[in-house]
């Protein structure tokens, strides 16, 4: 699936497998899970890993790739989230950036509930500051892909009063002909907004890390991600 190619395993995945197993975590959510590349890797003996994402598309394919049957997948949003019942929460890629106004607070009280007495809430977004929408203008280009040659283009417009930034997303498929075309959202939030919005659902911010090695976020320009640690306060 070409989604699978343009969003591989890489350190990413590393950081969060690391993650679960420093925790000890033995009830994992992926929450946004796509097409569960991450989520099958989590999996093993003793654990329960859940794979929850909106898309049925996405969770067809997940359950039918290798390791799938370990997995409980689960079509929904954080509203389908089990009250006291996780030990880790993982949203990766740029899940929290698709959720978009209320939807992310809503989310962010619905984890707030699910996690367990030492749960802790583990995800990345991108720190406005570095302007990654500015990069995201791309020219009609063509590439191979694993189902045929590819044209693409992508229009990006500049965050709103809200910092959300849409992309319109052009792709057709030259050997068939068929044409998609997408528009995706992605909101941006500075650090001081997401641990406040953190705290309103009742979760305290315990690390802000600028890469997957875990170095402390500046706050800087050249700093373009940010990796928060987060669980329910005492």
């Amino acid at each position: 699936m070409l989604y699978d190619v343009d969003n591989p395993d890489g350190p990413d995945h590393d950081f969060f497998r690391g993650f679960a197993d420093h925790l000890g975590a033995n009830r994992i959510v992926d929450l946004g899970c796509g097409t569960g590349l991450l989520t099958v890797t989590l999996a093993r003996a003793g654990r329960t890993v859940t794979g929850i994402d909106p898309a049925p598309a996405m969770l067809e394919r997940a359950a039918t790739r290798p390791g799938g049957e370990a997995v409980h997948w689960v079509l929904g949003t954080g509203d389908v989230l089990t009250p006291h019942t996780t030990d880790l929460i993982i949203m990766s890629g740029n899940v929290v950036m698709h959720i978009i106004g209320d939807d992310w607070h809503t989310t962010l009280a619905a984890i707030a509930r699910a996690l367990t007495p030492n749960g802790r809430l583990v995800f990345e977004a991108r720190n406005p500051a570095a302007h990654a929408w500015k990069s995201w203008n791309d020219p009609v280009g063509e590439r191979d892909t694993p189902v045929g040659l590819l044209r693409e283009s992508v229009t990006t417009e500049p965050p709103d009063e809200d910092g959300v930034v849409r992309m319109h997303c052009h792709n057709e498929f030259v050997e068939t002909g068929d044409v998609l075309d997408v528009e995706q959202s992605l909101q941006f939030r500075d650090r001081s907004q997401i641990e406040a919005d953190l705290l309103a659902a009742g979760l305290v911010t315990l690390n802000v890390w600028s890469d997957w090695a875990r170095t402390p976020f500046g706050g800087t320009e050249a700093e373009p991600l940010m990796v928060f640690d987060a669980a329910l306060p005492g």
